[in-house]
């Protein structure tokens, strides 16, 4: 005979635990960092635009500045060697230090650099 009350219910339903946040959360949450990312990949390639540019104008700017630096190195150099030259043909007769072997009067810079 059954029990006074009767008997306990059985118990068929599943008890499985939660499991985590759903696809929609996921989904969402994926595409939210995705947006988050792009965003910072651009504000970066604008940064570095910006600092290309940077760069490109002050190369720009420095180019006047390096011409005349080199051209003083190279005046400096030409007295040098002319200076070498008196001192090294002093003796020869009739020998002008610095003249141009060419029959030319046009000063032309020379093609090489002797370091």
């Amino acid at each position: 005979m059954p029990p006074p009350g009767g008997f306990e219910a059985v118990k068929y339903k599943r008890n499985l635990p939660f499991r985590g946040p759903g696809a929609v959360v996921i989904l969402g949450g994926v595409a939210a960092i995705s947006a988050f990312g792009f965003y910072r990949y651009g504000q970066g390639a604008l940064e570095k635009r910006e600092l290309q540019r940077e760069k490109a104008w002050s190369r720009i700017h420095l180019v006047p500045l390096l011409m005349a630096e080199g051209d003083r190195d190279a005046y400096r150099r030409q007295q040098a060697a002319l200076a070498r030259e008196k001192e090294i043909m002093k003796d020869v007769e009739g020998w002008e230090a610095g003249k141009s072997i060419y029959n030319n009067p046009k000063y032309a810079s020379p093609q090489f650099v002797v370091l």
